[in-house]
């Protein structure tokens, strides 16, 4: 049991602390996955000879992400993807970013505690919020 509790206190989101299959997983939004999933609906309903029905798990999922998505077209969702990159977020922090879409700098602290270090100044943090709030008001 102490050797398991152990194992656990090596990985922590909060400090970007990831076991060895995720350390390099890329993430994706929520918009993203949206994106993929109606893909392949769209390409069930095409095939001439429908494949298999789409199970109640895919259907939850793509409803879920429809629902909570916070982009709705693919220009905005690249240039959200290129702004947290250029900015050097981890993998983890662009999607949490994206996906939770918080309104402040404070705010967004207390969702991901791993943006509360040294890294960005509460001022870059605003900023970035704010830049991605306006893309989001501005997609079609």
């Amino acid at each position: 049991m102490s050797q398991m509790h152990a194992v656990a206190d090596d990985f922590d989101a909060s400090e970007l602390k990831f076991s060895k299959e995720f350390e390099n997983a890329d993430t994706l939004m929520l918009a993203e996955v949206k994106i993929l999933l109606e893909h392949r609906k769209e390409q069930n309903e095409n095939a001439t000879i429908h494949e298999l029905e789409l199970s109640p798990v895919f259907t939850k999922t793509l409803n879920y992400v429809t629902q909570f998505s916070k982009f709705n077209n693919r220009e905005t969702i690249e240039s959200v993807r290129n702004l947290l990159t250029q900015k050097r977020f981890h993998n983890f922090e662009l999607a949490a970013l994206a996906n939770l879409l918080p309104d402040t700098a404070e705010e967004s602290k207390a969702l991901i505690p791993s943006l509360d270090s040294p890294r960005f100044t509460e001022e870059e943090l605003q900023q970035l919020l704010d830049e991605i709030q306006s893309k989001r008001s501005f997609q079609s």
